[in-house]
């Protein structure tokens, strides 16, 4: 499988990457609701992931992320995340990805369209100013984030429950599916809406599309090659076969 997808990608120009949770689950992040373990095995999504949490106790939602943050500078980049971005050495490349963690910017990549937001980005709760931070453990004794144009408070740059995908990367993401030859889902159950309707839309439409996931999902049995493998291991060979084809030409 790793033979044919490396051929279908030899012969293309241009990528759309799909991915989501399992991608980034090499690094030991766990999912957001894996997460809900151990000192956060109480709360619910609505107690620590709305709008309406973060005003009634805007202490605990940031002490989440925190703790969240930490998780994914602990886990870093892996060799998945490498892959990705090193398969811009071979075509032109664009990522729409659920995953919040920014490790596929941290890997190199440079076309990125966050779906579900970035949870290293700091934005106003009132004016929407936005600020990056570095990928690193948190301080969780330090104050919380205030905003230095208007003076309201930061909350993490992520979609929570209840509020719209970011207009702007959906519509990115909906339009390289018109123009890209080759789809690439990496480690999403495809189950998470809207997100999954670009999986759906690529198998319906004209682009080849490469699955690498070790289960099987809702959409296995549409797209053109599945790789029953992890990321961490499909995506390096898969790099590894690119390269060695352009080295013999």
């Amino acid at each position: 499988m790793i033979d044919a997808a490396a051929r279908s990608l030899a012969h293309s120009q241009r990528l759309l990457v799909l991915s989501g949770a399992g991608l980034s689950a090499e690094s030991g992040i766990p999912t957001f609701r894996e997460a809900q373990s151990g000192l956060w095995a109480k709360f619910s999504p609505q107690d620590l992931a709305t709008p309406e949490a973060f005003d009634a106790n805007p202490e605990r939602v940031w002490a989440w992320y925190r703790w969240r943050r930490s998780l994914i500078a602990r886990g870093g980049v892996n060799a998945g995340h490498r892959a990705i971005a090193a398969l811009e050495k071979h075509l032109d490349v664009v990522i729409a990805t659920q995953n919040v963690d920014g490790l596929q910017t941290a890997a190199g990549s440079r076309d990125i369209c966050e779906l579900h937001g970035n949870i290293w980005v700091d934005r106003c709760s009132a004016c929407d100013t936005e600020h990056s931070q570095p990928v690193a453990e948190a301080d969780e004794s330090a104050a919380l984030p205030r905003c230095d144009a208007c003076g309201a408070l930061m909350r993490p740059g992520v979609v929570w429950f209840g509020e719209m995908l970011p207009i702007h990367a959906l519509e990115r993401a909906q339009a390289e599916l018109d123009r890209c030859d080759c789809v690439l889902v990496v480690g999403t159950s495809n189950q998470v809406y809207p997100a999954a309707a670009l999986v759906e839309m690529a198998v319906a439409g004209p682009a080849t599309v490469l699955e690498v996931n070790p289960q099987t999902t809702s959409v296995s049995a549409g797209v053109d090659t599945h790789i029953a493998q992890t990321a961490s291991t499909a995506l390096p060979a898969l790099v590894d076969r690119l390269d060695a084809s352009r080295a013999a030409r």
